[in-house]
């Protein structure tokens, strides 16, 4: 199922239609204008755009009769090769509307399970995609060619047997069962991994949000990476993680993950599980907003919708309102008198990084503790702890056998030494010199 058929793109007549029964309490203002970017991102030439208001969707072709012919006469005025409506369509429906117009009819459903099959680059993303393209292919089949429903013929074949349609139902059956097998297989090696993380006091910080919100830009500060950033829906499909490398924070791996949508399709969801797991064991939320979007509370509530679908609203969240850069002075500071969860940053520069990197420490460690304690010669094993944590950066001993370490560690973990008969913190550092010169 591709869009761009032959290397050749193709000329698509967009549709846009609100329907009042279909109508969401919470409507994006600026839905047009995202479902024109989702349409643009999968390399289709915008031929003609319609925008249409109809009460009720018509069980036979969704479109009533009437915007139906007015369609069809600009189509054929135009050289149209593709029809890409903003709703999802049933089979029937789709059947319907491509035997009317006779050219090539996609719903939103496909167009973004397009869009994904172009994206994947990962051999976990490139199974997903195929899982949810075969579900929505299996509830589809009847839509294919006559010869789907006659049965097998030829010598030994002939009488009662399997129709082809039944022989391509049982193909795709086996074909998802051996999808789900393996991305059950990769999941089991991500809970290995996990758990390896939890043993090398890792912490897990993922950015989830609403989809071209800065993630990745974001994402590739915070880590030194050069992951691709661009400004489209869906730039980053496969899920990525890499460890912090600025030292004002503590042992802090990020996770970037796809985009979130509006009326996403809920087989997507379901097969992007795998790669939404890593939600799941992430210490940290930081949910980031392109701040500057007109529609940027509704898109809030439509990231924590699906956050509540995957049962993730339980982990402690920031929210990242990004894109400051593009906000007037007057209105920024208006905004700044908010909740205290909430930071304001632009991911392009570097100004605001501080109050973030200092918001993420007390979340997960209640502050970074860094300076020098004192440890008696009789704990060896504590010295021994901590040099496995990583917390050692510099290490002296004093004449008489006492241990003096410059640490930087949560002030979480950093409790539970504290309280050790012999463990103490070094509040003046003139003091430890003495000692150590004896």
């Amino acid at each position: 199922m591709h869009i761009v058929e032959n290397n050749k793109i193709q000329n698509a007549c967009l549709i846009f239609i609100e329907v009042e029964s279909l109508a969401q309490q919470t409507k994006l203002e600026n839905d047009y204008e995202e479902f024109c970017s989702l349409v643009s991102s999968c390399d289709t030439k915008i031929k003609e755009k319609i925008k249409l208001n109809q009460k009720t969707p018509s069980t036979k072709t969704f479109l009533s009769q009437g915007k139906l012919e007015n369609i069809k006469t600009v189509i054929s005025q135009n050289h149209i090769d593709l029809v890409i409506i903003n709703h999802k369509l049933t089979a029937s429906q789709n059947r319907n509307l491509e035997l009317y117009l006779n050219k090539r009819v996609i719903d939103k459903t496909e167009l973004i399970l397009d869009i994904f099959a172009s994206r994947a680059t990962s051999h976990i993303g490139k199974l997903q995609v195929e899982l949810a393209q075969l579900n929505h292919l299996s509830t589809r089949l009847i839509r294919g060619w006559t010869h789907l429903e006659r049965q097998k013929g030829g010598i030994g074949l002939r009488g009662p047997g399997e129709t082809q349609l039944e022989t391509d139902r049982r193909l795709i059956g086996k074909r998802i069962k051996r999808l789900n097998q393996r991305l059950e297989k990769a999941h089991k090696q991500r809970q290995v991994n996990r758990y390896s993380r939890k043993k090398s006091r890792n912490k897990l910080v993922a950015l989830v949000g609403y989809t071209n919100a800065g993630k990745t830009t974001l994402f590739n500060k915070l880590t030194e990476s050069t992951q691709v950033a661009e400004d489209k829906l869906f730039a980053t499909l496969d899920s990525v993680t890499r460890k912090n490398k600025n030292p004002a924070h503590g042992p802090i791996l990020f996770s970037d993950t796809v985009g979130f949508i509006s009326n996403l399709p809920t087989q997507l969801i379901e097969s992007f599980k795998a790669t939404l797991d890593e939600l799941q064991t992430a210490d940290l939320l930081l949910h980031i907003v392109d701040i500057a979007d007109k529609d940027y509370k509704v898109k809030i509530l439509e990231v924590n919708k699906i956050l509540e679908d995957l049962k993730l609203l339980d982990i402690p969240q920031i929210i990242v309102n990004n894109k400051c850069d593009l906000i007037e002075e007057q209105k920024l500071t208006l905004l700044k008198t908010r909740k205290d969860n909430e930071i304001f940053i632009s991911a392009e520069g570097e100004d605001s990084f501080v109050d973030l990197r200092s918001k993420i420490n007390i979340q997960l460690f209640n502050g970074i503790y860094e300076g020098w304690v004192s440890l008696e010669n009789n704990l060896g094993n504590i010295r021994s702890t901590l040099f496995d944590m990583g917390c050692i950066e510099e290490e002296k001993v004093s004449p008489c056998g006492k241990m003096f370490a410059n640490i930087k560690i949560g002030q979480e973990e950093l409790n539970q030494f504290i309280n050790l008969k012999g463990f103490e913190l070094c509040r003046d550092n003139d003091i430890i010199f003495k000692s150590i010169k004896g």
